[in-house]
């Protein structure tokens, strides 16, 4: 596979609707063959390493969290994705679009997000089957 100025400017175009930087630690979990490969190295190309998985044992940035309808309880998962994550870090929580196989209620996300204690951001389509919602703890004031 080669690579164009149009493969750079789409990962470079991906990390910032993101918010990820080059030297990020990003944890990756809920893989599975049916994640987006082109958005994957889109990802590593932007943080400029490979993402880490859950074995990693040290603090991340930012954690991507693919789920599907059928992966089990959501908070739960979302629960887990918070072990590693650093105070101010981000979970984005990756789900199939609106008709794909395994797509998730966006009730579900959003009834799922403060029982586990976070805030639901954003929502953006970053690629043809996936979807993105941003989840960060509220700031608690000092």
């Amino acid at each position: 596979m080669s690579s164009t100025v149009g493969d750079s400017a789409q990962a470079t175009s991906m990390g910032d609707r993101l918010g990820l930087k080059p030297g990020m630690v990003v944890q990756e979990l809920g893989w599975d063959e049916d994640t987006d490969d082109e958005l994957r190295v889109a990802i590593e190309d932007v943080i400029d390493a490979d993402m880490v998985d859950g074995d990693y044992g040290n603090v991340v940035d930012a954690v991507l969290l693919w789920w599907r309808d059928g992966d089990g309880d959501l908070v739960d998962g979302l629960v887990d994705a918070l072990t590693d994550l650093v105070g101010g870090g981000s979970i984005w929580l990756l789900t199939p679009k609106v008709g794909r196989p395994g797509t998730v209620d966006a009730a579900d996300v959003s009834e799922a997000a403060p029982i586990a204690g976070l805030s639901q951001t954003t929502t953006a389509s970053v690629s043809k089957d996936w979807q993105a919602t941003r989840l960060v703890a509220p700031k608690t004031p000092a």
